[in-house]
């Protein structure tokens, strides 16, 4: 099979390319996930994308493809905190394991997926690995209570060759914009969406629109799925869809910083971890107003529909 005839329409330009209907995306993405085209037209679908950019339609599509493909996590009866950790830390230390295991402690279950998608950044992998934690090599049950991370290549070997793609072109691709949308369980998820440009922001919660997600979306600290330690930021949860503004961005000058490690190194932050899970260090406020948020939305009765993956029927 070919995706050649797709390349053709999402191909002309930023002005003159045409996009793709949500099933069409799923076909294209579907294809490209099990490794059934070739690496040239694989380039050509990534920069065509990063050129026109992706509909709410496609992405809705590209999820549809994936999640039918996707070696989920069993169904536990429980809303799972899915939390997408694929930016790792540049300037900040990564507290996505913090957040993870905070929520962890009080009840709630955790799985955390990423992988590396750059060499110079610090992983949430990286970290828990120095907590003690090691990397799943397989997809189980979550208790509540318990926390585990995942690597991407576990849930879809097809997706994390995608994401490679950008270690070759030096650019980002629609798997990217998809790893912060997708649910990797087969039953109920909070999925714990984040973003770096107000651009992306717009796009996901269009996306989450579409497919009826259940979501909490904030700015993220650099890409990551959890709150700026030093200052808190808007948070909106989707429920089936439906957009609910849960916290409004802090405003004005701080009176003081959290105690954060100027050592960013998976070591210095997972010590850093550990004396805030100890109570040596005070939780940061924004970290725990997230904390409480998303708890809040785990605990609410679930609907028959809520953010169960859909797939529409492929060609």
């Amino acid at each position: 099979m070919s995706i050649s005839q797709y390349i053709k329409e999402i191909g002309r330009g930023k002005d003159g390319a045409r996009s793709l209907t949500r099933e069409q995306a799923t076909d294209l993405f579907g294809q490209v996930l099990d490794g059934a085209v070739t690496d040239l037209e694989v380039g050509g679908f990534c920069l065509a994308m990063r050129i026109k950019g992706e509909t709410p339609d496609e992405m809705a599509g590209f999820l549809d493809a994936t999640h039918a493909r996707l070696q989920r996590a069993p169904d536990n009866g429980l809303t799972t905190v899915v939390l997408p950790s694929y930016n790792g830390a540049r300037k900040l230390p990564v507290l996505t394991p913090l957040l993870a295991l905070l929520l962890a402690r009080a009840g709630a279950a955790v799985l955390v997926h990423g992988t590396a998608t750059e060499d110079k950044r610090v992983t949430s992998e990286a970290v828990f690995a120095a907590l003690g934690q090691p990397a799943w090599s397989t997809v189980g049950t979550l208790g509540g209570g318990e926390c585990a991370f995942v690597p991407t290549e576990v849930l879809l070997p097809g997706l994390k060759r995608l994401l490679d793609v950008r270690r070759a072109v030096g650019l980002r691709n629609p798997a990217h914009s998809l790893v912060k949308l997708m649910n990797s369980c087969e039953g109920r998820a909070l999925i714990v969406g984040s973003y770096t440009h107000p651009e992306y922001a717009v796009s996901m919660a269009q996306t989450f629109a579409l497919v009826g997600a259940h979501a909490l979306l904030l700015r993220g600290t650099e890409g990551e799925p959890v709150a700026d330690a030093r200052r808190t930021p808007q948070m909106d949860a989707f429920r089936d869809g439906e957009r609910i503004l849960l916290q409004p961005a802090q405003e004005g000058s701080l009176a003081s910083l959290p105690e954060l490690p100027r050592d960013i190194s998976a070591e210095a932050t997972a010590a850093y971890i550990r004396d805030v899970l100890d109570g040596r260090l005070p939780v940061p406020a924004p970290i725990a107003l997230q904390v409480a948020h998303i708890l809040q939305e785990v605990s609410r009765p679930a609907t028959p529909e809520t953010n169960r993956p859909t797939a529409v029927n492929t060609p």
